[in-house]
């Protein structure tokens, strides 16, 4: 941690400065860095295969000092996470917020390049306990850095879950449910006044799992197939994931926030599932995050937003062996938990893996810094029903 003096330093100078250079996200490409599991490599060799993969947009959904201090001088940009059980102290105790902001990014700045505060996860979905203290708390923290004058350096938002939208066949077809849109009306609002994007959780891979018999696989993959298209708006889409994120730009419209941006907080796809997740293999896994890569590396918007680059965070960092759920909550991991890679995707691990067998080339991938898991997500439409297997 820093001294007083050095923390007013900062305060006083640099942050009039990185409110003009500093971006809560760079590039395209980034990865959550989740830690239930008890046999993970520790926060100094995370930072080893960060920079060894050229991934500088870290998600973390703690603020856990043994991995802010490793990420101290890296040039690593990191999201911490307030989580939901805090929220209640935090809408209630605006001295609780201060003090929270004050020891867990305030303490680590300008060091540690902390870049947000994620307030929450999935937090407005049916009858969630803590959905009444969302925005209390996001409004208390936003004061508390506006106060330390770090408003401008440090972005606060929060993820959702596709299960916050009533339908999303077709997507411009999209709204939010009747229960969310109590809370969620209020948030969007401050968030526009703030300039925070809509974070979203995507799975292509639940949206599948949910109808595989009449989603065509090669469609959420991002593999060749006939698509489908939007009647309303005409517009084509040859993967899914460009179909969930137009559907919530959709519902943001829908709502009167048509020039929100949005960004992907979490996606990705398991490598091995129980008997009733045939979809989680190793050579999907490999297929989804691969393609994923390369359509990020695009830097490229959506059919319904060209010229909003897709952003997107990927699920996840390790293979998490203490999540609770089915199998396939504990094996969406880039990298196995000794550090070697799960599959190959073009990074390198640790130490060498059997899935090094499966070599890569990204010849058209641009080598410069690019930029929860899974709640039961309604998103089965969004595949369309027109999009069969073949």
């Amino acid at each position: 941690m820093k001294s007083l003096g050095v923390q007013l330093f900062f305060l006083a100078f640099l942050a009039p400065i990185a409110s003009v250079t500093v971006q809560a996200f760079t590039g395209t490409y980034g990865i959550n860095y989740g830690k239930l599991a008890n046999n993970i490599p520790s926060p100094d060799e995370v930072v080893t295969l960060l920079k060894g993969a050229k991934i500088r947009n870290v998600r973390i959904y703690d603020a856990d000092p043994s991995v802010l201090k490793a990420f101290s001088g890296t040039g690593l940009e990191i999201v911490v996470g307030l989580p939901n059980g805090n929220l209640q102290d935090m809408s209630a105790n605006a001295d609780h917020a201060m003090n929270w902001v004050k020891d867990n990014v305030l303490a680590y700045l300008p060091d540690t390049h902390i870049r947000g505060i994620a307030v929450g996860n999935e937090v407005l979905v049916s009858n969630d306990e803590f959905s009444g203290f969302l925005l209390g708390a996001v409004k208390n923290v936003y004061n508390a850095l506006n106060e330390l004058k770090l408003s401008d350096v440090v972005q606060v938002t929060t993820a959702h879950s596709q299960a916050v939208f009533a339908n999303s066949f077709p997507p411009s077809s999209c709204v939010f449910r009747d229960n969310v849109v109590q809370n969620m009306k209020p948030l969007l609002e401050f968030f526009s006044q703030i300039g925070s994007p809509f974070c979203l959780n995507a799975y292509p891979f639940l949206a599948y799992m949910s109808d595989p018999e009449h989603i065509d696989i090669n469609y959420a993959l991002f593999l060749p197939t006939e698509g489908a298209n939007d009647p309303k708006t005409k517009l084509h889409y040859d993967n899914m994931l460009d179909a969930q994120i137009d559907a919530a730009y959709a519902a943001l419209e829908d709502a009167g926030f048509k020039k929100m941006e949005i960004i992907v907080t979490e996606t990705g796809w398991a490598s091995l599932g129980d008997e009733n997740e045939s979809a989680a293999t190793v050579e999907n896994a490999r297929t989804y995050n691969y393609n994923l890569r390369k359509r990020l590396a695009k830097m490229k918007g959506t059919p319904l937003r060209p010229k909003n680059m897709v952003k997107a965070y990927v699920f996840a960092m390790f293979n998490e062996n203490l999540k609770t759920g089915p199998t396939s909550e504990r094996n969406f991991g880039l990298f196995k938990p000794d550090g070697s890679i799960s599959y190959d995707i073009g990074f390198q691990g640790l130490k060498s893996s059997s899935g090094d067998s499966l070599l890569l080339s990204l010849k058209d991938y641009r080598g410069r810094g690019w930029c929860g898991c899974c709640s039961v997500i309604l998103t089965m439409a969004t595949a369309f029903p027109l999009v069969f297997s073949r």
